[in-house]
């Protein structure tokens, strides 16, 4: 059996070993350089991440196919062809284009239904 004197000299070094890795590990996780931390690096080489969060954030959203959106858009328009024209000039600034004929779902695309014409400030979007 070990004395006390024995226990105490032990119980440091068995301490030691998990202290040094915990510490070993923090470092090594925040203290990487910046220019390491960029996705773009090497010359816009990606470097794989744990979640992929970070592609999501970089990737576009994909874009709308315009002109058949809008030609259901302006279905019951009585200005057909122009009302096709606007929308797809709306549809190319804002990649979105509300749902239905109406102009009840306006709100939908804030882009949308903001645009105004820079000539007489009326609304753009049909």
């Amino acid at each position: 059996m070990a004395t006390t004197s024995q226990k105490q000299l032990l119980a440091p070094r068995l301490l030691l070993p998990p202290l040094l890795l915990l510490l070993t590990l923090l470092l090594s996780t925040h203290h990487q350089p910046a220019a390491a931390s960029d996705p773009l690096v090497n010359h816009g080489a990606m470097r794989p991440t744990s979640g992929s969060s970070l592609l999501q954030q970089q990737q576009p959203p994909p874009r709308l196919d315009c002109p058949k959106v809008c030609l259901g858009r302006c279905a019951n328009n009585w200005k057909n062809e122009m009302c096709n024209d606007k929308c797809n000039v709306c549809c190319q600034r804002c990649n979105c284009v509300p749902p239905g004929t109406g102009q009840d779902t306006r709100h939908i695309c804030p882009c949308y239904d903001t645009m105004t014409n820079p000539h007489n400030g009326k609304l753009k979007c049909p």
